[in-house]
Order: C-alpha cells, then structure tokens, then sequence
C-alpha cells in the first residue's frame, strides 16, 4: 500500500449527505437555484475537525461540470449554498465532497447523491414556497422541497381466527393505515372489515362514542378462489379550512392497531399497509433507570415516527390540520428522534400564509422559524419570512408600555391582512378545551368535561400574561433573526421592545404581595398557566422565581397535553428535575403512562376521555416528554446555530442511570449517566466538527480516570468542561 493511499484512509468519507435539507432528494424536486448542501464529517477521533472541503456538482455521479468548488479552507459543513454554473429546471444532478481533517490530510468522495430541480419561481403557487405534487419522468410522484411518504406492510402481532367466526389481528401499534390480506372463499361474497385503534372482549371497538378513537369499517368484495385484496377506504375530507387531503394517486389510511374480518372467506398474510414518513428508527434511543419513564420515551417517539404522514405536521385524524402549537412541539419532538429538517420548515411555511385563529398560535410560527434556525443553522427561511414573522409577533397590537392585546380596537382588516387571513377571527387561547364557562360559552362543544376546561381557571382580560409571555418570547427571537441577517437597527428595535415588554411585564402583572403572576392586568386570579410561560420564556427575575415556583409545583399538571410542553420547560430550568421527572412519570389520570394504560399507542390528544369527550388516540402535541428527555432532562442543547457548539448539562434528578442518543444535523450527540451513591461517571459522544460544554455535577473531577486538569483535549473552568468532537468519560464525586 502506497503512502498516497495510506493518506486517503486516514480520513474516512463524508456520510448523511443532504441538499435542501433533504436526506433522500432523488425523491423530491428542488425550487431553489442555487441549493443548500450539507454532509456529516465522519472522524471519531478526539477534537476532529474539517478544515477544509471541496464539492463535485455534475449531469452524472462522477462529473464536477457545474460545479468543482476546489479546496475551500472552511469548517462549514452545513447550509454551503451551490456556486457553480446555473441550473436548469427539471433536471436531475449528481454531488459528491470530500474534506481535509485538522492536520491538511484529506479523504476519499462520498458517494454520488442524485438531486432533482422542479420549476422555479413562485407562477402557479397559491403562496410563496408552496410544496406542490409532481410527475416526474419515470412516472412517481414527488413533493417540492420535502420527502413524500411510502407505504410499508407491517406483519400481525396476532391474529386469532374464531370457528366460523371472524379473524382478529393485533399489529402491536396504531399506524396511518389501510389492510391487506389473501382470503380463500367458496363463492362471491363481500366480507367486512372493521379496523380500530381500541379493542373490546369482543373485538375492534365499533362504538367509541364521542370520542374520535380510531375507527372504520368498510366492505371488500371477495371473488371465488384464492386472491390478495386491499381495503379501498373512501377519501377523507375533514370539515376544517386548511385541512389536508390525500391526493388521488394515493390509498387513503385510518389510524388502527386492530383489525377484524368477518366470517365469508379463509384470512391468512393480513398486513397492515401503513403510510409512513421516512424515518430512521436507529437515529435515537433513550433508556434509564426508571421503566416508566422509558415507556412514555417509547410511546412519544412511535408518535412521532406515525403521525407526519401528511409529510405535513397535523392535529391528528379527525380535522387533519396544521396547527402551529401542535406542530412546534411536534417539531421539537421530531428533531430529538430523527434526523429530519425538512417536513417541520414546510409546515411553517404553510402555516404563515394560512394560519389558524388562536392569538398565540400566530406567535407559535415565530417560534417554529426559531427552532429551525438553531436546529439546521440556515437563515433562508430567515430571510424568505422575515416580514411575515415580524407580523406574526404581534408588535402592530402593541400599546405604548409594549404590552399587547387582542381588544382594544387594534385588530383591524389590515392588520388580519398582514397574518395573511383578513377573516381570521382571532382570539386568545391559553389553553385547550377551555370550560364550560369560556368567554364563548362554547366550552362543551368542544369536547370539554369541566367547568375549568385546561386553563386552571384562566380569567381573560385585555391585557392577558399568557399572551403577551409569547409576546415578549417572539420579541427574543426576533432580535436575534435580525443579528442573523445583518439587520442591525432591527437587532436594536427588538432587544429594546424585548426589555420594555419584560419591564411593563413585571411590573404590571405581578403581584408583589403573593409573590406571583395574575392571569391579567386587573385581574386577581393567578392560574398555572400566568406562571409557568413566564418562567418557561425567561420572564421571571431571579429574586422573584422561588415563589412562582412554589406555585407551579403546587398546581402540577393542571394543564392540557399542550400546556405540558411548558410546564416542563418552567421545571427543568427553574432547577426543579425531579419535580418534572415525577410528572413524566405520574400514574393519574393526567400523564402519559394513563395513555398507555387506555390503550392507546401513540400521545393522545387529551389526558383522559374525562377531560376531554372528543379526543382522538393519535395527536403529536401531547409528545413533549420526546423533546424534555433530550434537551432538558440529558441536557442536550444547541449553544450556537446548527449545534457547531452544544450544550450538555444533565438533569437527572433521582435516575442512577440513563443513556440517550440524539440526531443533530452534524451528526449524533451521545450521553449517558451512572451513579452509585455519591460516585458519578458521565459518558459524552460528540460527532466531528463539534464542540460542546459539558456542565459536571460534582468535584474530585476526572476524565478517562485521570485528574480533569491533565485529559487531553480538555479544558475546564468552574465546572463546566470545554471538549471537540470525541469521546469522553467523566468522573467524579457529586455535590449533595
């Protein structure tokens, strides 16, 4: 072997190649001319970095004729923007990198990823970087700018076929689905079947009452002899403004775990036929010490694994809907699991030119834009959105302290107009289902049970806490939206509204006396919900915060599936892990592990059927213990867009163990914890081209079993060690 060879094999070839943060883009069509490029470094060494790259754009896999970028000196390794010659629509490309590590020593080409360009412009688009279906040549059809879904056949866990009666078959878990399976029948006969996500003794549950549990039936037509037959379930339209239809080259799905034939022919090989978004199941695992709180890990990630089937995130099956705090905690959840950019960027696309009426939810896209910069590190949705998401914070229904309010005569046509949606009746939530006594005294309509509906008993006012803590949080990110984008006077007009509203804020809507957060200004009641979004959005002075934690420990999970998200939030930053870690793993009605004891397999739309009659069993908002586990509970966080630094301070709590692995766009981050009395030892895996701060617990430090003074590739201060990518095991004595 020649050295020149030795050399290539030193540094191994780039992996997890994505264009338009797309993993697969063969199938899908690209509408931007000069694409975004991205690739994992693969170099599991100690403080492994790039130093530089060089990409290969060509009509075939192993031409660079549009495109030989040559060596450029970068660490880059995300969001490199195409610079070669134009590229023509509807055409299909190869690329390939290769990079040099730290030391100048370079490796080998990836291999070749097929991309494609649909039509650029915005002609023929009902709003701006719409994602429309597309014919390509070979005749599959693909989505703009995000993957499509596929359908996968998933074997019975069970079936049990009764003397002359029907075939029951339990596949394990509910998935978006139709069925398929072989019958044998005597003669012509047209056999029902039934399909569900709950069970009775008797079989799928063909009468889930108000709920909206998974439920379908629908006749197949069997011919005399053996054949293979797939349910054909009618196209579901839901009733709703923006819902989401499957287009016609389709199989429309139901979500079912169960499915029951009736007698009329001989059932064998039933599969279910289950309409997934691609989806690595190796990308994330999560284990501790505590079973339960392993379940409810297990019962989120399935969630989120079912639910995008849409390559949309929605509300579940009944309105099938974007909505944008559903989607942002499915968004959140969906970056802890797998490593997938794409479908949460074309939601809120969607979402600001089409939004849903809730007051918050307006502010909910600014926090989607938020979370996809920090996760992928990419400002062209920055930059594309910047207008919208600066009408999306609210900052017109300002009044000269900085406080917003939805009624005092600001929310004129124009202003609707400026949220894309001139009818939009637009109303403060809090929270969902509100009680029977809500403003619109509508509260049984929509499902609710009890008179204080999630909201704690929520008192509105003009002036609402809860509405204007996302006030001053949209304000936070705009701010640093602009930084992004070299908007300096933007920059400064945020950071300064932000302070304001924070100061107005304090000193309007807290009462001194009690120490907490009222529901409104004028108002006395103090609910969870005035509470805990401020700690959650940083609102909270320190000299202030025992005491409005004192209240949202008190109050624990007096809040929907939605409002979950944030209570956590509040706990976990507050230093309270422990409180939040027996919320996660409660056995009330209120928790996760009810959803599992119900039945359900996928995070339910409600607590309980008490709380809400309507729910459905198949709602990603109610997955937020997906994302907690990740970023709070293991710690694992972006310092800097696109995790080029991260953060990893654990929260433990009372767990003596627990190990997770979470997907970044650079690659995966790895943690695992033990202890053992006052020991402790704390493993972290980085991927290459990363550096982090690991916050440790404790003294007497080391790593790799030396003093932490001496690890190499180690520095530490205060606590808080500084590492690059690589392996590194930490040790040391905890403080207790």
């Amino acid at each position: 072997m020649n050295a020149t060879l030795l050399i290539l094999l030193s540094v191994a070839a780039p992996r997890g190649l994505m264009v338009e943060l797309l993993r697969d883009p063969a199938h899908a069509v690209i509408t931007d001319r000069q694409p975004e490029l991205g690739w994992i470094v693969d170099d599991d060494r100690r403080g492994a970095v790039q130093s530089a790259y060089q990409i290969l754009v060509g009509s075939s896999p192993g031409a660079g004729d549009l495109w030989d970028s040559g060596r450029r000196r970068s660490r880059q390794s995300t969001g490199v923007s195409y610079g070669g010659k134009a590229l023509e629509a509807e055409h299909a490309y190869w690329w390939k990198v290769r990079t040099w590590d730290g030391d100048g020593k370079v490796g080998p080409y990836s291999e070749p990823q097929l991309f494609r360009t649909g039509r650029f412009g915005d002609d023929g688009r009902g709003f701006p970087q719409e994602s429309r279906w597309v014919r390509l040549d070979d005749g599959e059809m693909v989505l703009e700018n995000r993957q499509r879904s596929n359908y996968h056949e998933r074997k019975a866990q069970t079936v049990e076929t009764r003397p002359d009666g029907p075939t029951f078959v339990d596949f394990g878990k509910a998935v978006f689905a139709t069925l398929r399976f072989v019958a044998e029948a005597p003669a012509d006969a047209s056999v029902m079947v039934y399909l569900g996500e709950r069970r009775t003794p008797d079989g799928v549950d063909r009468n889930p009452g108000k709920t909206k549990i998974g439920f379908a039936q629908q006749p197949v037509a069997v011919k005399k002899g053996t054949a293979e037959y797939t349910v054909v379930l009618p196209r579901l339209h839901a009733p709703m403004p923006h819902s989401q239809v499957l287009p016609d080259h389709m199989l429309e799905v139901t979500p079912f775990r169960y499915a029951e034939i009736a007698p009329g022919a001989k059932v064998t090989h039933v599969r279910q036929v289950a309409l997934l978004y691609p989806f690595d199941d190796d990308a994330s695992s999560f284990a501790s010490s505590d079973d339960k709180l392993d379940q409810v890990w297990g019962l989120c990630k399935h969630t989120l694994k079912a639910t995008p089937f849409l390559a949309m995130y929605a509300d579940g099956n009944r309105e099938r809907m974007p909505y944008e705090a559903d989607a942002f905690i499915q968004q959140l959840g969906h970056y802890a699991v797998d490593r997938e950019f794409a479908v949460a960027r074309a939601t809120n696309q969607f979402l600001i030119h089409n939004p849903s009426w809730p007051t918050e939810w307006q502010m909910h896209a600014v926090l989607m834009a938020h979370a996809d910069y920090w996760h992928s590190g990419d400002v062209e949705h920055l930059r594309a959105s910047y207008d919208d998401l600066r009408a999306k914070s609210l900052i017109a229904l300002a009044r000269p302290d900085g406080l917003i309010s939805t009624r005092t005569g600001l929310v004129t046509p124009e202003f609707l107009r400026s949220l894309h949606d001139a009818k939009l009746p637009l109303r403060d939530i809090v929270d969902w289902p509100p009680g029977h006594a809500d403003p619109d005294g509508k509260g049984k309509a929509f499902g609710s049970t009890t008179p204080q509906g999630e909201r704690d008993g929520f008192v509105f006012s003009p002036i609402n806490t809860v509405v204007n803590a996302f006030h001053y949080r949209s304000l936070v990110a705009m701010e640093e939206f602009a930084r992004a984008l070299g908007k300096k006077a933007d920059a400064g007009f945020f950071g300064k509204r932000a302070a304001l509203v924070r100061a107005t804020f304090n000193d309007k809507l807290f009462d001194g006396a009690r120490g907490i957060y009222r529901d409104g200004e004028g108002v006395d009641h103090a609910s969870l919900h005035a509470n805990m979004f401020p700690l959650a959005f940083g609102l909270v002075p320190d000299a202030r915060k025992a005491s409005v934690v004192s209240l949202v420990k008190e109050r624990g999970m007096a809040c929907s599936v939605y409002g979950s998200q944030f209570l956590l939030e509040a706990l976990f930053d507050a230093g309270e892990a422990e409180a939040a870690l027996k919320l996660m793993t409660s056995e009330d009605k209120r928790s996760w592990l009810n959803m599992i004891r119900v039945g359900s397999t996928m995070t339910t739309e409600a607590w309980d059927e008490t709380f809400k009659q309507n729910l459905t069993w198949n709602h990603a908002w109610g997955s937020a213990p997906a994302n907690i586990v990740a970023r709070k509970l293991m710690g694992v966080e972006p310092l800097t867009p696109g995790f080029e630094t991260v953060r990893i301070r654990p929260q433990p709590a009372s767990l003596t163990s627990a190990a997770v692995k979470v997907p970044t766009i650079r690659g995966p981050v790895e943690v695992a914890w033990r202890r053992d009395g006052a020991a402790f030892e704390l493993t972290v895996a980085l991927p290459a081209n990363t550096r982090a701060e690991v916050w440790l617990p404790g003294e007497a430090l080391t790593e790799g079993g030396v003093p932490i003074a001496r690890a190499p590739g180690v520095r530490v201060r205060k606590s808080v060690a500084s590492v690059g990518g690589g392996r590194y095991r930490f040790g040391g004595t905890l403080r207790l």
